[in-house]
Parts: structure tokens; C-alpha cells; sequence
């Protein structure tokens, strides 16, 4: 398992947009993602479940990936969270 902490600098947060960008990313990948708030482990695969985190700007978030490429998929998911401007580069 491998796992990252961001914070997103994005003023609307973590919003329906660029979370549904992230959902349909991780979703072709194999294995588990899951993003960790605020004392929640949400699936990153389910938008209804990310969305009802409500992270707000200023929010630190751990996101962890399991599975045969999860090095792969956390590159290119802070990847994703840079080009959707939710974290700094």
C-alpha cells in the first residue's frame, strides 16, 4: 500500500467537477483507492461518496492506492489533482 497526503488549494474545494474527473480516472485502474477525511475512508471510485466529504479549501486529505500498481496510480493521480488545480505543483 502506498499512500499521500495533499492539501487542495482549489478556492471551491474539492467540487463535483474535478471530482468526477478523479472518479473516472481511478476507475480504470485495478485495486483500492480510497481518500481519508476528517475521520472518513471514502472508496475514490464512488462520486456520491467523495462528494458527500465536502473538503473545503485549506483541507489536508490522505489518499491511499493497494493493489498490483498502486505506485502507478498514485503518479498519476497527483497527476490529475495538479492538472484539475485542486493542489500545487
Amino acid at each position: 500500500m502506498v499512500e499521500k497526503k495533499f492539501t487542495i488549494e482549489s478556492s471551491q474545494g474539492l467540487h463535483a467537477r474535478p471530482a468526477s474527473v478523479l472518479v473516472n480516472h481511478v476507475t480504470n485502474f485495478e485495486g483500492d483507492v480510497m481518500v481519508h477525511y476528517n475521520g472518513q475512508s471514502i472508496n475514490l471510485k464512488s462520486i456520491m461518496g467523495i462528494m458527500g466529504l465536502a473538503i473545503s479549501q485549506g483541507a489536508e486529505i490522505k489518499v491511499t492506492a493497494e493493489g498490483e500498481k498502486e505506485e502507478e496510480i498514485m503518479e498519476s493521480l497527483e497527476d490529475v489533482l495538479k492538472e484539475q488545480e485542486l493542489v500545487k505543483n
